[in-house]
């Protein structure tokens, strides 16, 4: 473990992304052996079953309204010690359930705790970023790009030698272990490790309301959209590449295949968004994703895992864009409260994807139409985008001193 405050709370906070994402979407990949295997006890269709995760996507989105007022009151380590210690034992309680609604209940309750990381999880990564905000988000970025790609694996693997309760009970421990290491770290304060730290400029209230607006109503779209697809991945792969139960292995590679690529697009991204502003790296990730949506509704075969590689590096390179935005626009002393308001606004759409592809996949019999409504939320993503301020401010902080317009101070 590096020997630097700030870089040790960097390597917890990207271990606690990939925990985050990745205990999202065990379900996704666990359901495709509950229903093969214990009809008796969760059914076997696969929609009701997905389904059983809404609660947790509810509680995901609703639990971060409150979390930079509850910073405020308890401290952001104390909230990340309740992330770790909270989910891994919400997982393990899931890995021991009888029933559906014990499932659902123990998922709901790891979807209260997990809801602490994005929006104090991320306030801290920028605090201890310092002026390589691009460069720290997109490394962590790949961390939880990672925990998505490697969930439909993993979860697989689990799930075909061992059964579906360890695909539960391992990601649990994990969780766990990391808790305890975290409870041994000290509370970095980076006005106590950073000398000389450059103060936050005061950026025009208006520039400041057509950013924030934008990042609002984008939150809503993309969280639809990422969700949903990340939801949706090994189940596309099983319809267009590998539709045997035996092949379950298989769907997981795929599935992890296809997320890979958001990785490394994270990682690219969080490089260029510290040479260049953010609309010049967000305008062409939107008109990527739209065209690879649609055409994902309706390709067969190995066509799929390249374009669904274009979505999804689409998708995850956007997520680090939008991260950014609120660092380079928004006070240090309102981040965590504005990432609360994000992540909820973002979480509430997040939280239709499960139920709605569920439903449209058992309305329909496929996932070809959910494909499509996904392009039509990818379009209003688009739209914000356009809508951003493209401001050259943005690499130079002290240039917006001179601006003309009234200015909003670093509240």
């Amino acid at each position: 473990m590096p020997n630097d405050p700030a870089t040790r709370q960097i390597w917890f906070i990207n271990a606690a992304h990939f925990v985050c994402h990745y205990m999202l979407l065990i379900l996704a990949t666990a359901v495709l052996g509950m229903v093969a295997a214990n009809g008796a006890t969760f059914g076997t269709e696969y929609g009701p079953v997905l389904a059983l995760g809404t609660g947790m996507f509810v509680l995901y989105g609703i639990g971060a309204l409150p979390m930079g007022w509850l910073a405020e009151k308890v401290g952001r380590h104390a909230l990340m010690s309740a992330f770790f210690l909270g989910v891994g034992g919400s997982l393990l309680l899931a890995g021991f359930v009888s029933g559906p609604w014990g499932l659902a209940a123990a998922l709901g309750l790891a979807g209260l705790f997990n809801a602490i990381y994005h929006p104090i999880g991320t306030a801290m990564l920028v605090e201890a970023a310092g002026d390589r905000v691009g460069r720290a988000m997109g490394n962590n970025g790949v961390f939880g790009n990672l925990g998505v790609a490697s969930a439909p694996v993993l979860t697989a693997l689990l799930v075909t030698q061992a059964g579906w309760r360890w695909a539960f009970l391992v990601p649990a421990a994990a969780a766990l272990v990391l808790g305890l290491l975290w409870l041994r770290e000290p509370p970095y304060d980076a006005r106590q490790h950073v000398k000389n730290a450059r103060p936050f400029p005061q950026i025009p209230a208006t520039i400041v309301r057509q950013a924030v607006i934008s990042l609002m109503l984008m939150a809503v779209a993309s969280g639809f959209v990422f969700n949903a697809f990340t939801l949706l991945i090994p189940k596309l792969m099983q319809e267009r590449m590998a539709d045997s139960p035996s092949l379950l292995p298989l769907v997981g590679a795929l599935a992890f295949t296809a997320t890979l690529f958001g990785g490394l697009t994270q990682f690219t991204v969080g490089r260029m968004i510290d040479r260049t502003t953010l609309k010049r790296v967000f305008l062409p990730l939107a008109f990527a994703l739209v065209p690879a949506l649609l055409a994902l509704s309706f390709l067969q075969g190995w066509a799929v895992l390249p374009v669904a590689a274009i979505a999804a590096a689409a998708i995850f390179g956007q997520v680090t864009v939008n991260e950014t935005m609120t660092a380079r626009y928004v006070a240090p002393a309102l981040r965590a409260k504005l990432y609360s308001l994000r992540f909820f606004v973002g979480f509430l759409g997040a939280a239709a994807a499960s139920p709605a592809i569920g439903y449209l996949h058992d309305a329909f019999g496929n996932l070809g139409l959910t494909l499509i409504v996904l392009a039509a939320f990818a379009c209003i993503t688009l739209a914000c985008a356009l809508l951003f301020p493209d401001r050259p401010e943005e690499l130079n902080p002290t240039l917006w001193n001179s601006s003309a317009t009234p200015a909003v101070a670093a509240e």
